[in-house]
């Protein structure tokens, strides 16, 4: 084309400073550019394949700054790499789309549902984004995906609405920085006004602002957002953009935040102190940990007031040394003399390895071992999110922050984190066992989700600050919001759980929560979704949140973060339906998880729970517990350890604890949520309950087998058949049938005999239990022992 066009405009002289060759087929776009300059024409590759109306439109000229590669070009799409003529190690990808008519379709309320043709160049240019990324080894970051939507529109910013979550799914992954729309909008006095529309923030949930189209030159990357594109290269989140996101006035996702930064000096003889450094700019730490105090607030007035702790993974992968030690403890110091929590995104290498420095680094994370197992056993909080890789002393750090029987902290982890003792790596050098990666070792999914070191788990930081922020509202205890201050709920305080509605998966004829505990259900042996139950107690206007939902073999205890009445609870209960076995299944456990049963994992997720919840909120716990499995499988894996650990933490709580028997109380378990361990612990029965050391049927087949002998013998049946077996008038097999039928008879009556006698009623004469209820007062029975029960805890009227 160029020596065709070169060859011409040498026999036909044109008088133009520009000049644009398109060559349109059904099967391609082209277009050539040539400008004329030192007295010749010479082809302008910075405008191949833009129209001189797209390059005006999509304002590709400002662009100045780079190298432009067109790498893909069809009628709609246009994909360029581009590479800062300043720092070769600046490349993007930017794709560029042009909508000449776009159809703007509404919703009912008015914002926009959907755009012709502008879905279908999306998926185009991010397919050949990802082509492209799938071709180099070194991923590129900071791109942009720049589209024009040709003629005016009456548009308003507001209109945008939802409508990039359509988007977000198409080009996830891609690596953008933002999405830029060019358009024309038409104003009231109908004029036409050039628009620039940029959403950004994607990696973590998308901001949405409009403005007039900035004539400046696009810049290469600064020393901060190199930062931010290596954090990205390492899958990582930057410490100051999660700043960013916590505090940023027009992300919605967040209650609206302010943080001030601190950091340490050393003196001479080695004494630190903690400095303000408010003001200064981000992306100047001098250390691989950044750390000061945050404040959100909720619309409602709920404020948030943390220490925050942020590794930086563009330093040395944010190993830590004793600098990043000192600045830990000093977060520690901070939070432990505000009385307010402390919160961790740790993205760590570990010690610091390096031809300068060696075991005192150990020494120093030791340090910082020591500082947090002081300020958790004395009641301190920390969160902590893992949203990338950390290993060694880290990993530790989380874990004795965390993952311990008397820590609160609560530990979400994203797909993208791991913890893991030593790298894949060097775990493949030692020819020790590895795996595919370090999240395959250590990641969420297959390992720290289902053993319940992991308590939460989020598709990224985004998802996971918004679970840590549904955590706090229920859990934040600080001066400016006192222990046991209660939320706005509209649940009116005595409504009737009996009459909320049940959905019978398992076919049991129940149709509503009073089915479940009334008589239809008399003898409260049939297995219901205790769920449910939980869900009629709850206010049904509030939130609830599910720790250790994917704790593998704790399936049969639930604990729920909600209010009852108002009051932020931690709502406990026990599994009544059978629940089947993930996994392989020992010849020396049961094949099925069965209800109103707790096992190992479920009893440690229990006294977790309780432990988690003392001086922090009271608990209820709704219980059809028939009592400890006793399975060879379940002794091996440490069902006394942790069935006692339920009993310490109950001796230990402080704060109210409501106990309500729904169906069976019997056992062992009996005794780990017996209302002597604890003054503050009020244990009532719903009416036609049973509680007992031991249930009707096992205690006539075990402890009063020869009473049953005894009457089955003196059955007249039995006596009558007796003499007809020695005049041989009935066979010996039908003598054992017979036999057989009488003595499970006998043994049911037995049972029968010892549930009437061991009825709750028993148990509330001999001081076991201090009420009986009925299901429809329930609600309003806990509400009043809350309230109650708090104002007894802190001393208030």
């Amino acid at each position: 084309i160029d020596t065709v066009f070169l060859d011409y405009a040498a026999k036909n002289p044109l008088d133009l400073d520009l000049y644009s060759l398109g060559i349109v087929s059904p099967e391609s776009y082209v277009y050539h550019a040539f400008h004329h300059s030192e007295g010749k024409w010479q082809e302008n590759k910075r405008r191949q394949g833009f129209s001189p109306l797209r390059f005006r439109e999509l304002r590709i000229e400002r662009l100045e700054n780079f190298n432009l590669e067109l790498l893909y070009n069809s009628r709609h799409v246009h994909v360029v790499k581009l590479e800062a003529k300043t720092n070769a190690k600046d490349q993007r990808l930017f794709a560029f789309v042009e909508i000449p008519e776009p159809n703007f379709e509404f919703n009912e309320t008015g914002e926009i549902e959907a755009i012709s043709q502008f879905e279908f160049s999306i998926q185009e240019a991010a397919k050949v984004i990802r082509e492209q990324q799938a071709r180099h080894k070194r991923s590129y970051f900071w791109n942009r995906i720049v589209a024009h939507l040709g003629h005016a529109h009456p548009l308003r910013i507001e209109q945008v609405g939802q409508y990039p979550e359509r988007l977000i799914p198409l080009i996830q992954g891609l690596g953008l920085e933002k999405l830029v729309l060019y358009t024309r909008v038409l104003t009231k006095s109908n004029k036409a006004v050039d628009t620039e529309v940029l959403v950004e923030d994607l990696s973590t949930h998308y901001t949405v602002r409009g403005r007039q189209p900035s004539p400046q030159l696009l810049a290469p990357l600064d020393p901060y957002t190199s930062k931010v594109v290596n954090a990205l290269r390492l899958k990582s989140p930057y410490p100051y953009e999660v700043v960013g996101m916590l505090t940023k006035a027009d992300n919605k996702r967040f209650p609206k935040g302010r943080f001030v930064e601190f950091d340490v000096t050393v003196n001479a003889e080695g004494q630190q102190t903690t400095i303000n450094v408010e003001g200064r700019a981000p992306g100047l730490n001098t250390s691989n940990v950044v750390f000061g105090r945050i404040t959100n607030e909720t619309d409602d007035g709920q404020i948030y007031d943390r220490v925050l702790v942020l590794g930086d993974p563009t330093r040395d992968l944010g190993s830590l040394a004793e600098g990043e030690c000192r600045r830990v403890m000093a977060a520690l110091d901070m939070a432990e003399a505000e009385g307010i929590p402390m919160e961790w995104v740790p993205i760590s290498s570990g010690a610091a390895i390096d031809m300068n420095t060696g075991t005192e680094n150990l020494d120093w994370t030791a340090r910082v071992l020591r500082r947090l197992i002081e300020y958790t056993q004395a009641g301190g909080e920390v969160n902590i999110i893992v949203a990338g890789v950390n290993v060694g002393a880290q990993a530790y750090w989380n874990a004795e922050a965390t993952m311990l029987m008397h820590t609160k902290g609560i530990l979400i982890m994203t797909d993208n984190g791991a913890m893991v003792l030593t790298g894949k790596r060097a775990l493949d050098f030692s020819g020790s066992v590895s795996a595919e990666d370090n999240i395959g070792i250590g990641g969420v999914e297959g390992i720290m989700g289902p053993n319940g070191q992991a308590q939460f788990r989020a598709k990224d930081l985004s998802e996971a600050y918004s679970l840590l922020f549904r955590h706090y509202r229920f859990t934040s205890v600080s001066k400016l919001r006192p222990y046991g201050t209660k939320l706005v709920t509209h649940d009116p305080l005595d409504r009737d759980v009996s009459s909320f509605p049940y959905h019978d998966k398992l076919n049991q004829g129940f149709t509503s929560i009073g089915d479940i505990l009334g008589r239809s259900n008399a003898e409260r042996k049939k297995p219901f979704d205790m769920r449910q139950v939980m869900q009629a107690v709850r206010d049904q206007d509030a939130d609830c949140l599910e720790r250790w939902q994917v704790m593998r073999d704790a399936e049969t205890a639930i604990v729920w973060e909600t209010t009852v009445c108002g009051f932020p609870v931690g709502l406990i209960g026990i599994e009544s339906r059978t629940v089947k076995r993930i996994g392989e299944i020992p010849n020396d456990g049961p094949d099925t998880w069965t209800g109103g049963t707790l096992y190992p994992q479920s009893s440690k997720k229990v006294a977790r729970a309780i432990n988690a919840y003392s001086n922090t909120m009271p608990v209820v716990v709704l219980a059809n517990l028939s009592g400890f499995d006793g399975s060879p499988e379940s002794l091996r894996r440490l069902q006394l350890e942790y069935g006692a650990e339920i009993g310490r933490a109950a001796v230990n709580f402080k704060g109210p604890l409501v106990f309500i028997v729904v169906s069976r109380y019997h056992g062992g378990a009996y005794v780990v949520f017996s209302k002597t361990l604890n003054p503050n612990m009020r244990s009532v029965a719903l009416e036609a309950t049973y509680a007992s050391v031991i249930g009707g049927a096992p205690a006539a087949a075990v402890v009063f087998p020869r009473q049953v002998l005894k009457n089955t013998f003196a059955d007249p049946q039995l006596i009558e058949a007796q003499a007809k077996l020695k005049k041989g008038q009935m066979t010996k097999a039908q003598y054992d049938d017979l036999y057989q039928t009488i003595h499970l008879e006998q043994q049911a009556k037995v049972a029968t005999e010892f549930e009437k006698i061991h009825t709750v009623e028993r148990a509330l004469k001999v001081g076991s239990i201090d009420a009986i209820i009925s299901a429809g007062t329930l609600r309003a029975f806990i509400g009043s022992e809350l309230e109650f029960g708090v104002k007894k805890f802190t001393g208030r009227k």
